[in-house]
């Protein structure tokens, strides 16, 4: 099974940054796309971004903001977070597919997530 594991979120004032791990297998990283998304209380899980085999592609909301990357040596993807705003709040979540997709449905293995608060 296919397990992953943030770490890196915290609390943070606007503007500044933080960087979301998700450790996993090197296996997983080869043969998966990993992603991340994010979930707001009362909300519906959100799309932020993925890394494919080809390329890494963002929501509108975090582009140009966040950037996502992987390091196979150290079997970890990355997700850096700059300009942090107040509506970045919520729990992030890294994900493994098959496929490159925004839709959290075609993600078959989750992380446990880690909350990232963003004080204005």
């Amino acid at each position: 099974q296919v397990q992953l594991v943030e770490s890196g979120g915290g609390l943070v004032q606007a503007g500044g940054s933080l960087r979301l791990s998700c450790a996993a297998s090197r296996r997983t990283l080869i043969n998966y796309v990993m992603g991340w998304f994010r979930q707001a209380p009362g909300k519906e899980r959100e799309f932020v971004a993925v890394i494919t085999w080809t390329g890494t592609y963002y929501a509108d909301s975090v582009k140009g903001r966040f950037t996502i990357s992987r390091d196979n040596a150290k079997n970890t993807v990355y997700l850096q977070m700059n300009s942090l705003k107040p509506e970045d709040t919520a729990v992030y979540h890294c994900a493994a597919a098959g496929r490159w997709s925004r839709n959290p449905d075609a993600y078959d293995y989750w992380g446990q997530g880690t909350q990232v608060t963003v004080s204005s």
